[in-house]
């Protein structure tokens, strides 16, 4: 059976209603950084998901070529994650979606290199006509964070975002928001197929002990 990330990192990819604690490992990530409006249908972010998914998708299948990944596994594609940031570092202001900053991305596995990357790029670009020059590899360590689970449409979150802050208020932490570490979201559900009231999103801050 294939590995799948979401079963068997569940406190990573479904946390519970209610905020906690996580302490979020190293990880690789395929990504695109971008900025804009990630409703425009003619907007960077829908061009970053059309090569960013293609190049996942041709990882996961490289077995079934004559490319050789050291370390190979079969696995299910992890969701699509976003970080997500303003000039002033955090988002403060949801409606107004022109001023977003973002990184999308998705999780491949650690046997995944750049060399492998470069070739499944190569590998769109053959068969689908596709330029993914945007796309790289990068590593992330998240490190210590309040996270929840976010049941509902993504123009909601804000209720879901102060709960959050209350949690790391009242727990003796403090935001830790920065250039560097950004709000975090995991999308478990596909808006194509899912009602807005039951998306699931999990929402990510940097956190850090209060001193």
């Amino acid at each position: 059976m294939a590995f799948d990330y979401k079963n068997e990192c569940r406190a990573l990819y479904m946390p519970k209603t209610t905020p906690g604690v996580v302490d979020v490992p190293f990880m690789r990530f395929i990504a695109v950084n971008g900025a804009g409006n990630p409703n425009d249908p003619d907007g960077e972010y829908q061009k970053a998901l059309g090569i960013l998914y293609p190049v996942a998708y041709a990882i996961k299948m490289s077995y079934k070529t004559d490319y050789h990944i050291d370390g190979f596994f079969e696995y299910v594609v992890p969701p699509l994650e976003g970080l997500w940031w303003t000039d002033n570092a955090g988002i403060s202001d949801f409606t107004d979606k022109s001023t977003f900053k973002w990184t999308a991305m998705i999780r491949v596995p650690d046997f995944v290199n750049v060399q492998d990357v470069e070739w499944a790029k190569a590998e769109v670009l053959k068969k689908k006509k596709l330029d993914c020059s945007l796309l790289c590899l990068i590593t992330f360590e998240e490190g210590l964070c309040a996270q929840v689970l976010h049941i509902g449409p993504y123009d909601a979150e804000p209720v879901t975002l102060a709960a959050v802050d209350r949690f790391i208020e009242t727990n003796g932490y403090v935001k830790d928001v920065n250039s560097i570490r950004r709000h975090h979201e995991i999308y478990i559900s596909d808006p194509r197929k899912t009602s807005p009231d039951k998306m699931k999103t999990v929402l990510r801050i940097p956190i850090a002990k209060h001193k």
